[in-house]
């Protein structure tokens, strides 16, 4: 069994905040796989369903995201799972907007949700972590993460979220499959970039020939432009060319 805990604050104040957006990715999984209407349990709501044919119990802790940990931890304990089967969602401010990054274990960052968990299961859970970006000023840290998306968002969130949704089968494998999970997200999103190819040969011109080398082709044209020289037939210097050519008289 895989348990999927997205991260965020309960409340309608709170639901487009980007703190938020472990809570809409279990969402969407929930909707693409047909999951369960979400119920109440373990100081959280959760959905069940199954995924790549492994049982999956998604939950949204209700504890404000400082306590996410009681939640989660006290679903693992009921059904005696460990950390190993546990993937947790949660925003990250130290990746660009739309960016993801999945692996098992690490800090908590300082990420309080993390803080929390760690604090009542240990580290070695799984962590999806979705890039929300960095205001570029520490001072505004606080209002960033509780401001809601904006309008333009839209366009590399809704795409994010549907491909993890998409490709939830993958984390119900083994921890192997972790990479390949990001690499078919990435290429959901368009956020590979395509190899550059090779530059293209210079034009060689008509018929095949090189072009003539630079400083070179005046010198050609000139000689090709040439006319040939027309000699003098009278005057002082004809007298003295025939003199210097012509024949002796016998």
């Amino acid at each position: 069994m895989l348990l999927i805990a997205g991260l965020g604050n309960p409340g309608a104040q709170y639901a487009k905040n980007r703190h938020n957006v472990g809570y809409m990715a279990a969402d969407a999984i929930a909707r693409r796989h047909s999951f369960s209407p979400w119920s109440r349990k373990f100081r959280g709501e959760i959905a069940e369903g199954t995924i790549g044919g492994e049982k999956v119990l998604l939950i949204k802790p209700s504890t404000f995201m400082n306590l996410s940990g009681e939640s989660v931890g006290e679903a693992m304990r009921f059904y005696k799972l460990g950390p190993n089967d546990i993937v947790v969602i949660h925003d990250e401010l130290d990746l660009a907007a739309g960016k993801i990054r999945l692996k098992a274990g690490g800090g908590h960052g300082g990420h309080n949700g993390l803080r929390s968990i760690d604090a009542h299961i240990g580290k070695d859970y799984r962590r999806m972590r979705i890039g929300i970006g960095h205001p570029g000023d520490k001072a505004r840290v606080h209002n960033h993460v509780l401001g809601d998306f904006a309008k333009a968002d839209a366009e590399w969130l809704d795409p994010l979220l549907s491909a993890i949704a998409d490709h939830a089968d993958l984390l119900a494998g083994d921890a192997g499959a972790d990479s390949t999970f990001m690499n078919r997200i990435a290429l959901a999103t368009g956020s590979v970039a395509p190899k550059p190819g090779k530059p293209p040969k210079a034009d060689a011109g008509a018929g095949g020939d090189k072009p003539a080398a630079a400083g070179k082709s005046h010198i050609r044209q000139a000689r090709n432009n040439a006319q040939p020289k027309i000699l003098p037939t009278s005057g002082p210097m004809a007298d003295m060319l025939k003199r210097m050519f012509g024949k002796k008289d016998g």
